[in-house]
């Protein structure tokens, strides 16, 4: 092609034909791939710098996958969280139910007129008081006479006299005996052992009923018994004149009235908030506040009071807070489960599990969310009651206590779901950073390389007129080469 001889005009248009050309191959290629800079050769600096920002995108673009995997494994924790928080609350809605719940079982006795002695009792045994009996008499003691002191028939003593004046040798002993406690006096010295030493070691003796005085008008050494149902016994190895023993005064048991029953029972402490008695229309009224059944010996079958052991009846326990106890066990059962359902992706967080979320690229940022010290949230940890028994939710008392741990179990799920809202709120707000800067990066990148459509799309439409207007300038400049031509024809 060489050997080929072009005129200048011709040459010229083929010129621009060429670069045109070239320019809208470049055009089309930057419409159809939308980028300015398509490779390293296109523009070195941005090239580059463009392929650091995306590259910085795309890593933290795959941060956002383990953000979104955190956010739902603790959108599941506050779920759990959540449905534990109506547990509890029901929980504390069945004690008070309990708490307020009377409808204690009931029955009336007749009392008798006659027939009882001092044997005649009122037993209540099993069910609220336990397996030992609490027993209440049924009948009242008193005396028919006011003990009388037994003195000696001697005069004159002072309490200075020694003892071997009183016929004691050194060692002999004297006692004394209230029918229960035995007091014995040894003699040490008897020549130095004063009456108002034997005196003092009788009245020395608290547990003993019985005090020895001196008469001081009289002289005379007396031994008096402290109350109506002490008999006092004198022995030993010396029998002081006057001294003799003396007996109870003679007893008789009257049948205790229907009020002073009342009280008494009320009054007991072993019984107290577990039994109690009223005055039902002239017959003994006994109220079981238990949920477990009252046995009440010394009651016959068509209930009157007859005081004998052989006699027993019985009172039903309260079957609504014994109803209410297995509701309780239902609902804790439930708090456990709750718990172990509440995960996500293999993590669960109510159990202690630990959520490490990264946050930049280079993992100088990130989050780890565990609960307090890895402790499982679960009933234990909570403090709320193993399974309770239906004599549980006997004393009001106890009903008080176990509130007052679900009330603490209740701040304590509410405090740890404010802990994890807390957490979820930093996740999101990094998640939305991280989408944010994401969105920069390449908006950074796209600036470098990516290509102004409708500039380009102006450009190629430009070069094709370009081209139009070339290809008729070398036709033109074609046709003057033939003019030649027709010349020589």
């Amino acid at each position: 092609m060489s050997d080929i001889s072009l005129s200048k005009a011709v040459r010229a248009n083929l010129n621009s034909l060429s670069s045109t050309a070239n320019m809208m191959a470049e055009t089309q290629n930057r419409l159809s791939t939308g980028n300015k800079v398509n490779s390293a050769l296109d523009n070195p600096s941005n090239w580059f710098t463009a392929k650091g920002l995306n590259n910085r995108a795309g890593d933290l673009n795959a941060l956002l996958d383990g953000m979104a995997n955190g956010i739902q494994t603790l959108k599941a924790a506050d779920n759990g969280l959540s449905a534990m928080t109506k547990t509890l609350e029901s929980m504390q809605s069945t004690l008070r139910q309990a708490r307020q719940d009377k409808s204690f079982q009931t029955a009336s006795y007749t009392l008798p007129a006659t027939g009882l002695d001092n044997t005649s009792v009122l037993s209540f045994d099993a069910g609220a008081v336990g397996d030992t009996a609490v027993e209440i008499n049924l009948t009242s003691q008193t005396n028919t006479a006011t003990p009388v002191s037994t003195a000696t028939t001697a005069v004159g003593y002072d309490g200075t006299e020694t003892l071997d004046t009183l016929g004691f040798a050194d060692g002999d002993e004297f006692t004394v005996s209230d029918g229960t406690e035995t007091h014995t006096f040894t003699v040490g010295t008897a020549t130095s052992d004063t009456l108002a030493d034997l005196i003092a070691g009788i009245n020395g003796e608290t547990d003993l009923d019985v005090t020895a005085s001196l008469d001081a008008d009289t002289g005379a050494f007396t031994l008096t018994a402290d109350n109506a149902d002490v008999e006092i016994a004198v022995g030993g190895d010396v029998a002081l004149a006057g001294l003799a023993d003396q007996a109870v005064p003679t007893a008789i048991y009257a049948a205790k009235t229907l009020d002073a029953l009342v009280a008494e029972i009320n009054g007991n402490t072993d019984l107290k908030g577990n039994v109690r008695a009223s005055n039902d229309n002239g017959k003994l009224r006994i109220e079981n506040q238990s949920t477990q059944v009252l046995n009440v010996d010394g009651v016959t079958s068509s209930g009157a009071i007859d005081g004998s052991t052989a006699d027993s009846a019985t009172i039903a326990g309260n079957t609504v807070r014994a109803g209410l106890a297995d509701q309780f066990n239902e609902l804790r059962d439930q708090l456990d489960k709750l718990a172990d359902d509440a995960s996500f992706n293999g993590i669960n967080l109510l159990r202690g599990d630990n959520l490490a979320i990264t946050f930049n690229e280079t993992g100088t940022s990130s989050i780890d969310i565990q609960t307090e010290n890895g402790e499982t949230v679960n009933s234990a940890n909570l403090g709320v009651a193993t399974t309770i028994e239906a004599a549980d939710l006997d004393s009001d008392t106890n009903i008080d206590t176990e509130l007052g741990k679900l009330k603490s179990a209740l701040n304590e799920v509410r405090s740890q779901a404010s802990t994890f809202g807390s957490n979820l709120s930093i996740v999101q707000g990094r998640q939305d950073f991280t989408k944010s800067m994401i969105s920069t990066l390449q908006d950074g990148a796209g600036n470098l390389t990516l290509a102004d459509m409708n500039s380009e799309a102006a450009n190629l439409l430009a070069l094709q007129t370009r081209q139009s207007l070339a290809s008729n300038s070398l036709s033109l400049a074609s046709q003057q080469d033939q003019s030649v031509l027709q010349l020589i024809r």
